[in-house]
């Protein structure tokens, strides 16, 4: 994978996974409110509880590490890791494009919510797949 890719890539997922951290502290971060940010982010009336925001959190940052490769994983393991996570985000991005994001998270239905994720959720989740499959790709099947 190209440095640039890698780094965009990784780079967006520590940045996600901050914000999630922030969120299950209590920020509103980047919304005035907390009621915005659930309209705007989860397309409900209320924000997930902090374990639900961690977890994702948590999830957001291996998938950072998996694509620095840090720390180093064997190769078929850390291909494997790849190619999931790739297509988590696939999903997620038809999902998003489709305005049937409920199906992974119950209550994501919210007028705002469908409109941002057709025009910004979905389109990142296709970059991070891409992202993944670029460093998968990069390196062969014997790497």
């Amino acid at each position: 994978m190209s440095t640039l890719t890698n780094r965009l890539t990784s780079g967006s997922l520590i940045g996600l996974a901050g914000l999630h951290v922030a969120w299950g502290l209590g920020s509103a971060l980047p919304f005035a409110a907390r009621s915005q940010l659930a309209d705007s982010v989860v397309g409900t009336k209320e924000v997930p509880p902090p374990l639900a925001c961690f977890s994702v959190a948590a999830a957001l940052a291996a998938g950072s590490a998996l694509v620095l490769n840090v720390p180093t994983l064997p190769s078929p393991l850390r291909r494997s890791g790849l190619i999931a996570m790739a297509g988590a985000f696939g999903a997620r991005a038809i999902l998003g494009f489709v305005g049937k994001t409920e199906v992974i998270s119950p209550g994501s239905t919210s007028d705002r919510f469908v409109s941002l994720d057709r025009k910004y959720y979905a389109p990142l989740c296709v970059g991070l797949a891409m992202g993944s499959l670029a460093e998968v790709v990069s390196h062969g099947p014997d790497r």
